[in-house]
């Protein structure tokens, strides 16, 4: 398969998430501005969450654009990827309708965990095609943040039940510290002079 069908069906459905979680914004009460403030929750949780999914697609985008070749493994990697984003939308929904509750807080976390899994198990199935001198292979190194990640986010789910506050403030650690520009990709385009 070309890769760029891939990367095409998978944009779609990013862009299909995004559009969901923005249509299910509520629209407020009023007509002031006073008339946010309740809806506040859902207002920062679409942000967190529209974040969280800008970063998956930009992080994917460079994971195909590094890969040569597509196999069936990775099709099914990414699908299972394309879940749990898909259940984005729900989660954020969610926790939005009930600000600082554990359950609907934990239950994002799930499924920013489960996500987190589902793209180290594409990375894996590229670099096994690529192999382990691959650009991508090279790019990543230790991947420190990949690892992190989802460490946090199971110390989130956790905090939960402690105070769903502590688990938003990780989940937030999580998006900062994807939105610094992670250059390493291309890096290694530059030197193997692939860019």
């Amino acid at each position: 398969m070309d890769k760029a069908r891939l990367q095409n069906f998978s944009d779609a459905v990013l862009a299909i998430i995004i559009t969901i979680m923005v249509l299910e914004l509520p629209a407020p009460p009023g007509t002031s501005l006073a008339a946010l403030r309740p809806l506040l929750p859902v207002l920062l949780g679409y942000v967190l969450s529209f974040l969280f999914l800008a970063i998956y697609w930009n992080n994917h985008h460079h994971l195909l654009y590094c890969t040569s070749r597509v196999t069936g493994a990775m099709l099914w990697a990414n699908l299972h990827l394309l879940f749990w984003l898909s259940l984005v939308p729900f989660v954020t929904a969610w926790m939005g309708a009930n600000p600082l509750a554990s359950t609907p807080t934990a239950l994002y976390g799930v499924v920013l965990l489960m996500a987190g899994i589902a793209y180290w198990v594409l990375q894996q199935q590229i670099l096994r095609s690529e192999g382990p001198r691959s650009v991508l292979a090279l790019a990543l190194g230790r991947d420190i943040k990949g690892k992190l990640s989802p460490l946090l986010c199971l110390l989130a789910i956790l905090a939960t039940f402690v105070h769903p506050a502590i688990a938003d403030a990780l989940y937030l650690l999580v998006v900062l510290m994807w939105l610094i520009p992670d250059p390493r990709i291309e890096r290694a385009l530059a030197k193997a002079g692939t860019a």
